[in-house]
């Protein structure tokens, strides 16, 4: 592995607010050229796995060292497809969730749930079918369909080029902010009680569930709290649910409220992964809790209060421009952003743990995934092959040439000439 890999792993690291030199104690390892894609998308599934694992060792007091091996950690990014319940293969997306064709260019919807399902078709005012869809979309702008989606309770996002999301003012939004975000709220004294680490889990689909699995997996209790008229699509659960145990309160009947407030009072931890501000009438801050707060674009600016998922900040971000061609977007290899934030925010919590330990007070941290797209795209080091190219003067005009790769202290720096005429030298040695 070269310095690229330790490189991602010390962004993250340094992010989190670890100490540089545990960074010594990961290894890396296993098959290479996994996760495929214009962007480093096996760097991000590298570095946030090995910072999620130094957190834990850091947590539990153990020396490492940490073994990150890539076989893992690809198979790990992809895991709901490799689901199988009774040796069937899982449902990734519904018919109706994917990219259309509009009138300007194009556009992602998901409607993997029944409401938001039911909100496209609202919105756009068609029947359940696949073709009544792509016709009302192909006949709008990608934007006011992105818009009249949104404004349905639906989820529609507009594929955008990473030029034009930097100049929006999300992008310029995100752009501005860290990667994830931690504080520290007051001087309380840590909620820490006998037994296992309590963790009330409010997210969903996969970047908190994976969060929260890692935390289970880890020795924490994990109690995942969904609406009961709303819960979790089947495969998702049996994918990310591994480890935990799940129920079900309607949080606005009182009877459920109060269990809901016994739990939150008993729990050391709260990760919550709905939109901005969709929980906040239900009073969530406890002394000495900590608190993990994840969304998709963040709660700041115009898309602050949005619903959002992988695919959709993908489009908007730039992403599938980049991954795509001239005639059709593209997408990651894995829903990479769902992953990475995921071992992210498992690694947020156990480093507030680790600091709240020393130093008490409540913790809150906070990630989004368009926050983990903006690191992907910009701050994780990428190959460019501008360092290992060369150019020169000579016969055949200004010549533009790859450098050899052979290397070594003390060695030439390149070719002491250049190419000339085919066929116009000597036939005879130099200095003969």
């Amino acid at each position: 592995m070269d310095n690229t890999v330790r490189t991602g792993t010390e962004l993250l690291w340094s992010a989190l607010g670890g100490d540089p030199a545990l960074v010594d104690r990961v290894e890396y390892g296993g098959v290479s050229g996994l996760l495929p894609a214009r962007l480093p998308v096996m760097d991000l599934a590298r570095a946030a796995v090995a910072a999620c694992s130094l957190a834990a060792v850091e947590h539990a007091g153990l020396p490492g060292p940490v073994r990150v091996d890539d076989g893992a950690v690809a198979t790990a990014f992809v895991s709901e497809r490799h689901l199988r319940v009774d040796g069937r293969a899982p449902v990734s997306f519904a018919p109706l969730s994917r990219f259309w064709r509009a009138a300007d260019g194009w556009v992602r919807t998901h409607a993997n749930y029944p409401h938001h399902k039911a909100a496209l078709l609202s919105a756009l005012k068609v029947p359940d079918s696949v073709e009544a869809v792509a016709a009302a979309i192909g006949e709008r702008k990608a934007v006011e369909v992105e818009t009249a989606v949104y404004a349905a309770g639906g989820l529609a996002v507009a594929l955008r080029t990473p030029g034009e999301w930097a100049a929006s003012e999300q992008g310029r939004e995100v752009a501005a902010r860290p990667l994830l975000t931690r504080e520290r709220l007051d001087g309380a004294a840590p909620r820490r009680r006998s037994g296992p680490l309590r963790v009330l889990d409010l997210t969903r689909v996969i970047a908190g569930p994976v969060a929260t699995r890692t935390l289970a997996l880890l020795g924490a209790d994990v109690l995942r709290i969904d609406p009961p008229g709303n819960p979790e699509l089947p495969d998702q659960h049996a994918d990310t649910d591994v480890g935990k145990r799940t129920a079900a309160l309607d949080l606005d009947r009182p009877s459920d409220r109060r269990a809901f407030d016994e739990l939150l009072d008993a729990a050391d931890v709260l990760v919550t992964g709905y939109r901005p501000g969709a929980l906040d009438r239900f009073g969530l801050e406890r002394p000495g809790l900590v608190t993990a707060r994840l969304s998709a674009w963040g709660d700041y600016g115009p898309w602050g209060g949005r619903r959002g998922f992988d695919s959709l900040v993908q489009v908007a971000t730039g992403i599938a421009a980049v991954e795509g061609s001239a005639e059709e977007p593209g997408a990651l290899p894995a829903q990479a952003l769902d992953h990475g934030t995921g071992y992210l925010l498992a690694a947020a919590v156990l480093r507030s743990l680790t600091e709240q330990r020393a130093e008490g007070g409540s913790r809150l941290v906070r990630l989004a995934l368009a926050q983990t797209g903006h690191w992907l795209t910009g701050a994780l080091p990428r190959y460019s092959p501008e360092p290992y190219l060369a150019e020169s003067e000579g016969a055949l005009g200004r010549l533009r040439y790859a450098l050899s790769p052979v290397a070594y202290e003390g060695g030439p720096a390149g070719w002491s000439r250049a190419p000339g005429v085919a066929g116009a030298d000597a036939a005879e040695w130099l200095g003969g």
